[in-house]
């Protein structure tokens, strides 16, 4: 496992700002003040929950931009745009981010094979982690408060939090895939993924902030794949048209995001142990 931008945020170290992919040429993960940037040569298809280039699109950016954890806006697209505009970055063609986890905890793992290659990278916090299917605070479309009526009763040591509809204590989480799959299969790659991100938060023992049982992820969780579906070589990679547990593809899927996951969680437990022993 690595963290390979943390000696550019905490030792200052500028020359360690930048990590090339192995396996996808040309993709290159990139740490700057506030953000991470991940650009492919190409454009990929992506499928995404990003707040700033959701959907289904084609995309060569993903940026995972840093925000204060009281970070309380409205409008998060209206943020990332500007942000855009700041950095002089095209606005089509790309997916934005929202984190509150310190940047220099971003994990980066890869895996290759003869029928594709994999990037997964990760920020993990969990100051709002939330367990789905319990009864706990929701938001309707228009922002109103209200509790939901879940399947499971609340832990007996459950708190009564007021929570704000948005914050950013969020587990973000880019899948570059070099090869060629087909939508099912991108649907069943975060399907999967969805189930390693909450393998590893149960392993980890985070609870959900509200009601005190084993969480599943965090309220404001997102998502992006990016595939890229290359033809116009000699010999094209399979179509990947599965991508369950029981699959090579879902195998790795699942064990980059459950590793990077894990490791960016415990990067930022132990920065706050060291905080705390100051």
């Amino acid at each position: 496992m690595t963290l390979p931008f943390y000696n550019y945020f905490t030792n200052g170290e500028t020359d360690e700002n930048e990590y090339a992919s192995s396996s996808w040429p040309g993709l290159n993960i990139s740490a700057h003040e506030r953000h991470i940037k991940a650009q492919s040569p190409r454009a990929a298809q992506a499928l995404s929950s990003a707040v700033y280039g959701g959907g289904v699109l084609e995309l060569d950016r993903i940026f995972n931009i840093y925000v204060d954890r009281h970070y309380r806006c409205d409008d998060p697209p209206r943020d990332i745009e500007q942000a855009l505009n700041e950095w002089q970055e095209p606005r089509d063609q790309c997916a934005g981010l929202l984190t509150a986890v310190r940047l220099e905890h971003t994990s980066i793992q890869e895996y290759t094979s003869n029928e594709f290659g994999l990037l997964c990278c990760t920020t993990a916090g969990v100051s709002n982690a939330a367990r789905a299917g319990s009864e706990r605070t929701v938001f309707d479309t228009a922002g109103n408060k209200k509790m939901s009526s879940g399947s499971e009763r609340s832990a007996p040591s459950a708190r009564n939090l007021t929570i704000p509809p948005y914050v950013p204590g969020t587990i973000n989480v880019m899948l570059w895939l070099n090869g060629r799959m087909t939508s099912g299969a991108m649907m069943n790659a975060v399907q999967t993924a969805v189930e390693a991100k909450a393998a590893a938060l149960a392993d980890a023992g985070v609870l959900d902030s509200e009601n005190g049982l084993p969480a599943t992820g965090t309220t404001t969780d997102a998502i992006v794949i990016a595939v890229g579906q290359a033809v116009e070589v000699e010999e094209p990679q399979p179509m990947i048209t599965y991508a369950g547990t029981a699959t090579t593809a879902g195998a790795a899927i699942g064990r980059l995001v459950y590793d990077t996951v894990t490791e960016s969680l415990r990067a930022g437990l132990l920065w706050k142990e060291r905080i705390r022993q100051k």
